[in-house]
């Protein structure tokens, strides 16, 4: 079943991820996916420069294999899932760092040399927007 959303600038979370790769819960039986979205809206709600940005979630993107996985989106840009993540603060605030970035972004390409180290090595797949491809 699909759930309108806000059609913003969007980082939406897998709520059912495994928490580490040999792992689905962890100590208190709480998924690595439930964990990372508590951290993400806890980043989101303490800082004011991540207002434009909506936390989401739905069950299993699908990157089964790259746990604490969250799709990066806004309409008319490249998109992006990036994964691999140990859910707690600091990754909520690099992948809301990034989301911020992005979403001031022409095209959702953010250069390099701008993007928070706690998000470097953690991308997986990159999709073009409705009606597009990357030239």
């Amino acid at each position: 079943m699909l759930v309108a959303v806000a059609d913003g600038p969007a980082v939406v979370a897998c709520n059912s991820c495994r928490h580490a790769d040999d792992a689905r819960h962890d100590a208190d039986g709480v998924s690595g996916g439930a964990r990372l979205i508590e951290a993400l809206r806890a980043a989101h709600a303490a800082e004011p420069c991540y207002a434009g940005i909506a936390v989401q979630e739905m069950p299993c993107l699908f990157a089964c294999a790259d746990h604490c996985t969250v799709h990066l989106r806004a309409p008319g840009k490249v998109g992006f899932v990036l994964g691999r993540f140990v859910p707690g603060e600091a990754a909520a605030r690099a992948i809301l760092d990034y989301a911020v970035a992005y979403a001031e972004s022409e095209m959702g390409q953010v250069p390099y040399r701008q993007w928070p180290e706690g998000v470097k090595g953690h991308f997986l797949t990159r999709t073009p927007p409705a009606g597009f491809v990357v030239a």
